[in-house]
């Protein structure tokens, strides 16, 4: 093999029964909390943080406080960022094992490349649709779309080169255990209990 023949596959998912759709993906994108970005620094540490964002014009859009922090230095030495986010749900058993428990969930993940947004009319809409997202609608009263301090800010945009959504579905009741033993293990040998 060489080289070339031993790059990583990103962005594919081993289980086809798992794979969110286009539009779910997207759609929870739109809706998600919270996400977390994945940079590298010069000495090729991984560093991740969690970040509020906005998915916007096929990118997800956030921002940092201006300056020469460990984010920024990161991704002026390499603009490759992975961003993940993901939301639990119910913790259930599918078997009589007590490892035999799994939750459901969604997840994306996406690689990419984070630029600096330098237009201050894009960086003011990314603030317009980020406040839109997070604030109430009344905005406690205040006058919205105002963004004075937008100069003291780093907007970024990541645009995907590859993602997938991911979603692990809670079956019915009448198809979880103790209805339906879905054990991975039914030849494991059961002790009785003392």
């Amino acid at each position: 093999m060489t080289s070339s023949d031993q790059s990583p596959v990103r962005g594919r998912l081993r289980r086809a029964d798992k794979v969110m759709s286009e539009a779910e993906t997207h759609a929870f994108l739109h809706a998600a909390f919270c996400g977390r970005t994945a940079s590298v620094d010069a000495d090729g540490h991984p560093y991740v943080v969690p970040n509020l964002f906005v998915w916007h014009d096929g990118a997800v859009w956030l921002h940092t406080v201006r300056g020469d922090g460990h984010f920024a230095r990161n991704v002026r030495h390499d603009d490759r960022v992975c961003f993940e986010v993901d939301e639990p749900g119910e913790v259930f058993p599918y078997g009589d094992l007590e490892c035999d428990t799994s939750i459901a969930y969604r997840s994306v993940v996406l690689f990419g490349r984070i630029a600096l947004v330098r237009d201050a009319d894009r960086a003011c809409t990314f603030f317009a649709l980020f406040m839109r997202k997070y604030a109430p609608a009344d905005s406690w009263g205040r006058e919205r779309g105002t963004f004075p301090r937008v100069e003291a800010t780093n907007v970024y945009a990541i645009k995907p080169e590859s993602m997938t959504g991911k979603v692990g579905v809670l079956p019915a009741v009448e198809a979880r255990w103790p209805a339906v033993n879905h054990s991975l293990s039914p030849q494991w040998p059961r002790t009785p209990r003392k």
